[in-house]
């Protein structure tokens, strides 16, 4: 039996960092963002539907994120049409990555876990967790997105207490040394109920 662990988080959470731990102990992990870049990019899945639905988000062939981000702030209607387009895309792509690994220990790296219902495919759910001061200045020394960029995100995501509330696991990422001895008592827990199983 495969054990599928549903990990997530808010930005800036250190998600992406505790997934790293995991696999570093030998777990198979499936990210969500870098399925979404797969079907992104030049032949990916979802450039052609995407080009049929907002051919002003196609650059060189593949869909520009930057494009796709003008779309969504200009017009409100954007962003659900472009979720019914990837999000059973992303869906189909994990899938396979399941069905292609037989590992005994899988996670499933996943920012909008609780939000799509992806928690229901899920043996067990991990969410990461970090003060939102620490995640703000984690998010913005990133350089990459302003404070109404996160705010935006935010706004369209579940509060990540609430997450925390519906994990069967919760992970305190507020230094690395801690995370580490988390992740390891989790994948221990989850190899005993492997062999009680």
């Amino acid at each position: 039996m495969t054990f599928k662990l549903g990990l997530t988080g808010s930005i800036g959470m250190g998600k992406s960092t505790t997934a790293q731990m995991f696999a570093d102990l030998g777990c198979a992990v499936w990210d969500a963002d870098a399925a979404v870049h797969r079907l992104y990019e030049a032949g990916g899945t979802a450039v052609a539907p995407m080009s049929k639905a907002f051919p002003q988000a196609i650059v060189d062939g593949q869909i520009s994120r930057d494009q796709l981000r003008q779309v969504i702030a200009s017009d409100p209607t954007a962003l659900p049409r472009i979720e019914a387009i990837v999000h059973p895309l992303v869906q189909q792509d994990r899938a396979d990555f399941a069905a292609n690994h037989q590992d005994r220990v899988c996670v499933f790296d996943i920012p909008l876990l609780f939000e799509t219902g992806a928690d229901a495919e899920m043996n067990a759910t991990a969410c990461v967790h970090v003060s939102r001061e620490t995640q703000r200045e984690r998010v913005l020394a990133r350089g990459t997105m302003s404070e109404e960029d996160l705010d935006r995100i935010l706004a369209r995501q579940m509060p990540n207490e609430e997450k925390c509330e519906k994990a069967d696991y919760v992970i305190q990422t507020d230094g690395l040394d801690h995370a580490r001895v988390q992740v390891f008592d989790i994948h221990q827990d989850i190899l005993r109920k492997l062999t009680h199983a």
